[in-house]
């Protein structure tokens, strides 16, 4: 019985930045501007600059001079709720949110190159307003992952190069989700809220190989990430009798997988103007099965122990994702950019939840570079994302027979975005 009735997804809010990235499920995307123009077509194997330490470490061979490269994304994502199984659910619950990145890239003589990278690879922030007919299932969800990759790419030879970088990952969030009362003879809502945090290794690793004076192919592995986030479970009662002595916070600890991706791509350069880009991206979701937080301390309640284990069953699936674009040099100052991804979810319609509520998505996006001189490129992008409609059925949960205290949501999504993205490469 000590799983019944408080079920939540803390993993779900594993990341840093937005449920509506140009990433699916809880990827993110937003690691270069550059890259963003062209819907990350090419990340592997085009390494415009040294962004290409997230996008394949292997790039840095092909930076001849030293480099630092810092910008961001915003991400101003709209949820249209429809079909609703509640009175009160309003859309728009991802507030504006921000993706920043930074790299530093450096030869160290004709073969080897160094760098260091601080980026976001994963990400979620849903905020519902306080009466969210789904509150039962999740009101609020942020958690910030920030990544640190020292890397070093060698040049084989003068068609293949190798890198790798260990990453350093840090992981806290927050989570809440409310109870019913009414259902024990009170009134009100109770509110369970969840923290942790973890600091975590994995790594990147990339070969690229020009094929051909005009053709190169790329692949990067990013690995997974075995976390074990340690926190504590608050539980704050409402007006309902029944729950009282729960009252208090009780450590917590949660043993989370992120999944690893393979990413591959080419890049043709066609002509001294035209550059084509094409790439896929495998993600292990698979990994994200079920969820268990365990609780200690915590005393009983009817004889039962409701917040000793909180848990969560996902079953997500693993995803292949595609992109193509193209860039235009329009003249030695500009280069402009256009890419198209499809990005399916990981979720189904029987185990989507509240808190990530993605459908299958497209991605447009536009984007330009401006060299006003052989030092400095400033590089802008605009992405537009659509969902398809997304459903989610969760099921209402009870303590005992008859005693519902988190009831079920049904409701349709309809998810949009719109990113916007600036980055600064200076080279000395």
């Amino acid at each position: 019985m000590k799983k019944i009735w408080l079920k939540t997804t803390l993993a779900m809010a594993i990341g840093a930045v937005s449920t509506h990235s140009l990433g699916n499920g809880i990827a993110i995307n937003e690691q270069s501007v550059s890259g963003m123009g062209t819907a990350f077509a090419g990340r592997a194997s085009a390494a415009q600059d040294a962004s290409t330490i997230f996008g394949n470490p292997a790039g840095m061979s092909k930076l001849k001079r030293s480099e630092i490269v810092g910008g961001f994304a915003v991400v101003d994502a709209s949820v249209d709720i429809s079909d609703s199984s509640a009175e009160s659910s309003e859309g728009d619950m991802v507030p504006l949110a921000s993706v920043p990145f930074g790299y530093f890239a450096t030869p160290l003589n004709e073969d080897w190159n160094f760098g260091i990278g601080v980026y976001v690879p994963f990400g979620l922030i849903s905020d519902y307003e306080k009466g969210f007919g789904g509150r039962y299932k999740g009101q609020y969800s942020k958690v910030q992952v920030i990544t640190l990759q020292p890397t070093l790419s060698y040049k084989i030879n003068d068609r293949v190069a190798v890198g790798f970088g260990p990453t350093i990952n840090k992981i806290d969030g927050k989570l809440t989700s409310k109870l019913d009362n009414s259902a024990l003879f009170g009134s009100g809502d109770s509110e369970v809220n969840i923290k942790g945090d973890d600091v975590a290794v994995g790594f990147n690793a990339g070969v690229l190989v020009d094929i051909t004076d005009q053709l190169a192919w790329g692949l990067t592995y990013h690995s997974k990430v075995d976390y074990t986030l340690e926190g504590r479970t608050k539980f704050k009662n409402g007006n309902g009798p029944v729950f009282s002595n729960l009252n208090g916070e009780y450590d917590a600890t949660l043993d989370f997988t992120t999944p690893e991706s393979v990413d591959t791509s080419i890049t043709y350069k066609l002509d001294d103007k035209w550059t084509l880009y094409g790439g896929a991206t495998f993600t292990r979701w698979s990994r994200l099965e079920e969820i268990v937080v365990e609780n200690d301390g915590t005393p009983g309640v009817l004889g039962l122990q409701p917040i000793a284990e909180v848990s969560e069953e996902l079953k997500w699936k693993d995803t292949w994702s595609y992109a193509i674009g193209a860039s235009y040099q329009l003249n030695p100052q500009w280069v402009l950019r256009t890419g198209f991804a499809l990005d399916p979810s990981p979720a189904a319609n029987d185990n989507r939840t509240v808190r990530i509520p993605v459908g299958n998505r497209k991605v447009f996006s536009l984007g330009a570079g401006w060299s006003p001189n052989d030092d400095m490129t400033i590089d802008v992008a605009y992405s537009y994302l659509r969902e398809d409609e997304a459903k989610v059925n969760q099921a209402g949960r009870s303590l005992a027979p008859g005693v519902e205290v988190a009831p079920g949501y049904s409701a349709s999504y309809r998810n949009s975005a719109h990113g916007l993205g600036a980055q600064v490469t200076y080279r000395f």
